[in-house]
């Protein structure tokens, strides 16, 4: 324990009562291990979508500016600012997953295992150098497997055996799932092909569509074309999926879905209800790629639902041994069918660069961000 660091350098977001975001890489202390802890030198993070709402505060990014050494700052549109009341002028560190090398470790058992070892952690504030958590909270990973590997092993991989598992529990026997080609998507069509699972992939642009047909997709339906509405309605009526995940949250995209499932419920039915179809039809909203109000019409039946779907409640419901099951794929196939691809490596000062910000702020396809606060 000698040699434990004493501090850590770690990025920070603050939303200030006066209407401005604030970015800056501050020193916090590193707490030794207690008997079921560990110590992990942080060497990758992702940048995901369910960072930024922590990271940027739903702040104008686009004409973010550098006031000072590692110090950027923002204005959160008068609108939002109420939203963020509870967090007004605390310093939040950010960053929900990561991996890296445990450097100490508590005197249990379990804890002393892990000494040298790369694990995927999870646990909030992985923007940072190092990490002190529990056993509970680390993912080994097998030999040879790098922190760059690992630093993606929780929040896609698991999102997506979720929503596997989701259908299962609920009676469904197809997905659907939006904003098909990041890389939770391309996990997704990987599971689906192993389990023998018919999924309807949803993209934007032809090159989606060809990149997740190049990985095995028999079902993509692109959103910019004219023949979306008839594409998506016979690739459910030749699937089956009445079920779908929807990243986008806003617009008129789970509605669109609903449509079409209506629609390829009805080409199928044997006898008319006034009610709309008797198949049940469900959508659930897990992400906000599109900060729109969600449009529903309601011309689908009466049996249909919209929700949200977060991981953690859903681990929760599962229970842990279900979950141990799921995260121990995930070690096991990191190089394979959860391997991630990231679009640069950047340090903790990088990422306060402000081309850098904006870039990874766009939550592109083929943009993600790594994060290794080790550099």
């Amino acid at each position: 324990m000698s040699d434990l660091p004493s501090t850590s350098r770690q990025l920070l977001s603050c939303v200030t009562s006066s209407g401005k975001l604030q970015l800056t890489i501050g020193e916090t202390p590193v707490p030794a291990p207690g008997d079921a802890e560990v110590v992990v030198r942080i060497e990758a993070s992702p940048i995901n979508p369910s960072d930024l709402g922590l990271l940027l505060g739903m702040a104008d990014i686009p004409n973010a500016q550098t006031v000072g050494p590692n110090h950027v700052e923002a204005d959160v549109p008068e609108n939002i600012l109420p939203m963020l009341k509870a967090r007004f002028d605390e310093a939040m560190p950010v960053g929900n997953e990561g991996a890296g090398v445990v450097i100490a470790a508590g005197s249990s058992p379990e804890a002393q295992a892990l000494l040298g070892k790369t694990v995927g952690v999870l646990g909030g504030a992985m923007y940072s150098e190092y990490r002190t958590l529990h056993t509970s909270q680390c993912l080994v990973m097998h030999d040879g497997v790098s922190s760059r590997e690992s630093a993606s092993c929780f929040v896609n991989p698991l999102t997506a055996l979720g929503m596997v598992e989701t259908m299962r529990r609920e009676g469904f026997s197809a997905l659907i799932h939006t904003a098909a080609a990041s890389n939770l998507g391309q996990m997704l069509q990987k599971i689906c092909i192993a389990d023998g699972v018919d999924l309807v992939n949803i993209v934007r642009k032809p090159e989606q569509a060809q990149l997740l047909r190049d990985i095995g997709a028999k079902h993509v339906c692109d959103s910019s074309q004219p023949s979306f509405a008839e594409d998506l309605k016979n690739a459910i009526v030749a699937t089956g999926a009445y079920l779908a995940f929807d990243a986008t949250g806003g617009g008129e995209l789970a509605n669109q879905i609903l449509v079409a499932m209506e629609a390829a419920a009805n080409e199928t039915a044997t006898e008319y209800s006034r009610y709309g179809s008797t198949q049940e039809k469900q959508v659930y909203i897990y992400g906000g790629l599109e900060r729109r109000v969600t449009t529903l019409t309601r011309s689908y039946g009466m049996q249909w639902g919209v929700g949200g779907w977060l991981l953690t409640p859903f681990l929760q419901k599962i229970g842990r041994e279900r979950a141990g099951e799921l995260r121990q794929r995930v070690a096991d196939e990191i190089r394979t069918t959860f391997a991630s691809s990231y679009a640069e490596e950047i340090s903790l000062n990088q990422a306060l660069e402000l081309d850098v910000l904006k870039t990874y702020a766009l939550q592109a396809t083929g943009k993600k961000y790594l994060i290794n606060p080790s550099l």
